[in-house]
C-alpha cells in the first residue's frame, strides 16, 4: 500500500497504522531512506593519525555494510568498502596501523587509497587487474570530528546537518571528548519510527517524564523544522542549570536548558550546558530497534544536573511508552490520529518526509 500525509496538519492525519506492520514498507525504508540518507558512523579519534584502519559497520542489522576508514601516509581520510574484491572476505577485522590493506584470505593488497597493488596467482588473467579490482569509495563528510556516510545520497550532507551546525557554530563540539562510562546501548521492542515520533515532541514531557518536567519549563517549549532537520529548545525553570550564552540570538534573553536536534531520519543531537548526547536508532527489524547513545563532554562537572541529568531514568520512561504504543498500532481497532498543530509539528514534518521518501 502506499501512504501518504496531509501537508497541512490542521487538517492531516497520522500515518496509517499499518505502516508499523508492513514488511515491505520496511524494506522500502531500508533502501529508500536509510541508503540514501547521511548516517553518523562516530566520532574520528581512532584514525587521528596516518596509516591508522578502523572499520566500521554501518547499521547493524538492516544496511549490514562493512565499512573501513583509512587515513594515508599523505593524511588523506577515505572510506571504503571493507570487503575484498576477490571472494568478499573481510579485510580489516579491527583498529590497526599500516601502510597498505592485506586480505587474509588470498593475500590480495590495497593501498590506503583502495587501488589494488598485488594479487598472487593471477599471470593467466586477462584484463586484469580493472578498476573494478579496486575498493570502492564511499561518500563520506566530516562535521566536527564526526564522521558521516552515504550510500547512495539523495542530496549533499549539508543539506541535513546544515541547519544545526549553523545553530551550535558558536560551541567547540569538535574538542569535546569521549566518556565511554556514558556509552548506553538499548533494545527497544518497537518500531523503529516510533522511537523517533516519540523525540520529536514535548509533548509527552509532563505526562510521561516528571523529573525532566521539574527542570524544564513545559509552558515555553518551542520547536522549528528545517528541510531535513528539527529544533526543539526546552528553557530551564528558575534555578535549574542553563546556558550561560545561548546558542542562538533569539535566545539572549532565555534561559535554554536544552537544544534537542534531529537530522532525518534516525539521529538525535542533544546539547547540554556539560556537551552533547549524540543518539542513534538503529532499526534490527520492524519490532526491535537498537538505539546508541554516546556522550561528548565539555563540562563533567555539570553532567548530573539540570535537563542532561538522569538519562538513563528518561531513556526508560521512553521504552515504556514507545512499547505500549507499538502494541497498540497493532490493534484491529485503531488506525490512525490527528495531529496536536500547536504539540506535534515534529512529528508531522517527520511523516512528511518519510513518505516523500517512499516514492
Amino acid at each position: 500500500m502506499t501512504y501518504a500525509v496531509d501537508a497541512d496538519i490542521t487538517v492531516a492525519s497520522t500515518l496509517d497504522s499499518a505502516f508499523y506492520r508492513d514488511e515491505a514498507a520496511y524494506a522500502l525504508t531500508r533502501e529508500r531512506v536509510f541508503a540514501r540518507t547521511w548516517q553518523w558512523i562516530g566520532d574520528l579519534g581512532d584514525v587521528a593519525t596516518a596509516e591508522s584502519l578502523a572499520p566500521r559497520d554501518l547499521l547493524p542489522g538492516l544496511l549490514d555494510e562493512p565499512l573501513l576508514l583509512a587515513r594515508d601516509g599523505a593524511g588523506t581520510l577515505r572510506c571504503l568498502s571493507n570487503v575484498c574484491t576477490h571472494r568478499g572476505n573481510i579485510l580489516v577485522s579491527g583498529l590497526c596501523k599500516a601502510n597498505q590493506i592485506r586480505c587474509g584470505y588470498h593475500s590480495r593488497r590495497f593501498d590506503l587509497g583502495g587501488r589494488m597493488t598485488f594479487m598472487p596467482e593471477f599471470q593467466d588473467a586477462r584484463n586484469f587487474p580493472s578498476s573494478d579490482d579496486n575498493l570502492p569509495e564511499i561518500p563520506f563528510q566530516t562535521w566536527a570530528g564526526h564522521g558521516f556516510v552515504a550510500l547512495d545520497p539523495a542530496a549533499p550532507m549539508m543539506d541535513f546537518l546544515g541547519d544545526m551546525a549553523a545553530h551550535v557554530l558558536g560551541l567547540p563540539v569538535a574538542t569535546f571528548r569521549h566518556d565511554p562510562s556514558q556509552d548506553r546501548d538499548y533494545r527497544v521492542s518497537a518500531h523503529w519510527a516510533l522511537y523517533v515520533e516519540n523525540y520529536l515532541e514535548g509533548f509527552h514531557i509532563p505526562f510521561v517524564h516528571g523529573a525532566l518536567n521539574e527542570s524544564v519549563d513545559y509552558a515555553s517549549y518551542t520547536d522549528a523544522l528545517f528541510s531535513h532537520s528539527s529544533l526543539q529548545r526546552a528553557l530551564a525553570r528558575p534555578g535549574e542549570l542553563a546556558f550561560e550564552q545561548p546558542l542562538d540570538a533569539t535566545d539572549r534573553d532565555r534561559r535554554v536548558a536544552a537544544y534537542y536536534w534531529w537530522v532525518f531520519p534516525n539521529l538525535m543531537l542533544n546539547f547540554y550546558p556539560w556537551g552533547l548526547s549524540v543518539n542513534l536508532v538503529q532499526p534490527l527489524a520492524i519490532d526491535r530497534t537498537r538505539v546508541l547513545f554516546r556522550s561528548y563532554v565539555a563540562d563533567p562537572s555539570q553532567l548530573e544536573t539540570g535537563a542532561g541529568a538522569a538519562l538513563d531514568r528518561v531513556e526508560a520512561e521512553d521504552e515504556a511508552i514507545v512499547q505500549a504504543v507499538q502494541r497498540g498500532v497493532r490493534s484491529r481497532l485503531y488506525t490512525r490520529g490527528r495531529y496536536s498543530p500547536t504539540r506535534e509539528r515534529g512529528v508531522h514534518h517527520f511523516h512528511r518526509l518519510l513518505c516523500e521518501h517512499f516514492t
